[in-house]
């Protein structure tokens, strides 16, 4: 049979990008990763038990998108697609857990490194695997700790990693903090049971510790007069640690949570229904620091998305690819 899928044509890149603003020069990028943290567990996402009050701002003040999918449902493979701005199936090694990047595969935060930026990661970035170097720079002890020791005439790209929703759990955590475990709301393929309940809302406990992180990290860069001229990313890399979640490719495996802010470059409050992937990443920071994206590279810029001032289905499709199976 015969599939028809659109395919988005790329903005050209590699010459300046006509949305930077000369007075502020090129933007900060702060990519904020959780690890295991799965769609729709969000307040703006209209889930009423977990707390996410900092992802809920980044919506409100800047984009919503509504269907980000990651490339693989497993860590290592995830990340190395973010990093290349490719599909995980063509890494070689790098498609596996517990991996290493493979030699010669660009990598967004290293073509950020050699064009000026200054780079460096916190807890969690790329992984879990094995390297001798990370692939994301320099580790630091949080961004406090980055933003003293960073080269203030130089952009920066930081990868605000962390651990957390991954298991395990310290059990009965999220009933300890004050969620009301009979709230919680279980997806169809599980049985109603209190034990299942009490998980989740130790898991949302963790996804809360992780959005109050991300809001200290806000306050800085206020504190600190960089929040306009930065460009935060806050998401995580696959659905949550429960079966037929992560490892699956259900969407509750693949659909994450996915919100993106730019100060008063992009228009503030819109929520896109475009199909994303985590593969338009890396292609999307380059473009915005005005650098070509290399043909490896099989994701496309989002910049489309962000500049447009509608909400809804944004994107032009010029072409039409027909596959046969």
């Amino acid at each position: 049979f015969t599939v028809g899928f659109f395919v988005p044509q790329q903005c050209s890149a590699g010459s300046e990008p006509p949305f930077l603003r000369p007075s502020l020069g090129r933007p900060n990028i702060l990519f904020c990763l959780a690890d295991d943290w799965g769609w729709p567990h969000a307040g703006v996402y209209g889930d009423k038990v977990v707390k996410t009050p900092t992802f809920d701002r980044l919506a409100k003040e800047g984009v919503l998108f509504q269907n980000a999918f990651i490339s693989s449902p497993s860590c290592t493979p995830c990340r190395n697609s973010i990093l290349t701005g490719q599909q995980f199936y063509r890494l070689g090694s790098g498609a596996n857990l517990w991996s290493s990047p493979e030699k010669g595969q660009p990598s967004f935060m290293f073509m950020l490194r050699d064009a000026g930026y200054q780079i460096g990661h916190w807890r969690k970035a790329y992984g879990p695997g094995k390297f001798p170097a990370s692939p994301c720079g320099k580790y630091y002890h949080g961004l406090n700790d980055f933003l003293k020791k960073r080269d203030k005439t130089k952009p920066f790209s930081f990868w605000f990693g962390t651990s957390d929703p991954h298991r395990g759990y310290q059990k009965g955590s999220g009933a300890r903090s004050g969620i009301n475990v009979d709230d919680v709301h279980l997806p169809d393929f599980y049985p109603e049971n209190k034990e299942i309940k009490s998980d989740i809302a130790d898991y949302y406990f963790e996804v809360q510790r992780w959005d109050s992180d991300v809001g200290k990290a806000l306050k800085l860069l206020e504190e600190q007069g960089l929040l306009d001229n930065t460009i935060v990313v806050m998401t995580g890399d696959h659905g949550m640690p429960f079966p037929r979640c992560k490892g699956n490719l259900y969407d509750w495996g693949s659909h994450v949570p996915l919100a993106i802010r730019w100060g008063s470059t992009i228009q503030s409050g819109r929520t896109v229904t475009d199909f994303v992937s985590f593969t338009d990443l890396a292609p999307t920071f380059l473009d915005v620091a005005g650098l070509k994206v290399p043909e490896e590279m099989t994701g496309k810029s989002l910049i489309r998305q962000f500049m447009n001032s509608d909400s809804g289905r944004n994107v032009f499709v010029p072409n039409i690819v027909e596959a046969q199976f």
